[in-house]
């Protein structure tokens, strides 16, 4: 059985602080080469935006944050960007979970993580022991992950575990095996960089999910850029298959 309400099966409760904000992380190399710095650079200063999101999503009230951090796909980049990426998510486990232990974060960690290295796992493990009762802000971060892997895994799992159902499946039956089966679909997804397409992230959970897309690059995406998306969303009309009129009689002072 599922935790959250799905979006296209009921009618999930909004409210103007979203409860759920996912984040595509991109520009950091561009923010880099405009300085004439290494892409590295851009990474690394991307690591401190992080820090600011998670500090701001607590403050407001925002109790899940999932960050796309790594992409399956991801791994066709250069072999010294990626290789500087897998050590600087080591660096990260090891000098910011004390931080969120502190802090009353929960951090997870979803993705094909077999592909790491013994030693990257491990600090994954470690990070997720040591947050699992917490319960204030969850952070999740997709490492390795792809939306249709997600999917895929989900249902494999799903058959291994169920198979006296002959692939009778439901949303319901597949949902508690996806990779955030303990998190409610995001409310606001928002790419940085001036994309407009969600890359195959989430695309289960994103059915419903309130799209907002900025030219600002990552590394420079700050508070006042966070409020201007959540400013964004909160004029939005959700009706998740509705009528307006009916949003309208569906209120409590309607």
């Amino acid at each position: 059985m599922a935790l959250f309400k799905s979006s296209t099966r009921t009618i999930p409760t909004s409210a103007d602080v979203p409860r759920h904000i996912a984040i595509i992380m991109d520009g950091n190399g561009r923010w880099a080469k405009k300085r004439m710095l290494p892409r590295v650079a851009g990474h690394q200063r991307g690591v401190e935006t992080v820090r600011e999101m998670v500090k701001a999503c607590r403050q407001m009230g925002v109790e899940y944050l999932t960050l796309f951090a790594f992409s399956s796909e991801n791994w066709r980049r250069p072999d010294d960007e990626v290789s500087f990426l897998m050590q600087l998510f080591v660096k990260m486990l090891e000098r910011e979970v004390s931080s969120l232990h502190k802090n009353n974060v929960r951090l997870k960690i979803i993705g094909e993580l077999e592909r790491f290295d013994e030693q990257l796992r491990k600090h994954i493990a470690d990070a997720e022991q040591l947050t699992a009762a917490n319960d204030g802000l969850t952070l999740t971060i997709a490492a390795n992950y792809g939306g249709r892997w997600d999917i895929m895994h989900a249902m494999q799992s799903l058959w291994k575990a169920r198979p006296e159902m002959g692939g009778n499946f439901t949303e319901e039956d597949l949902e508690p095996f996806l990779s955030m089966h303990y998190a409610p679909e995001p409310d606001l997804f928002i790419r940085t960089g001036g994309e407009q397409r969600i890359s195959n992230f989430l695309l289960w959970q994103l059915a419903y999910t309130e799209l907002y897309f900025t030219e600002t690059l990552w590394p420079a995406f700050d508070r006042a850029a966070l409020e201007l998306a959540i400013q964004s969303y909160q004029k939005r009309e959700r009706r998740f298959g509705r009528t307006s009129e009916q949003l309208v009689e569906s209120k409590p002072d309607a």
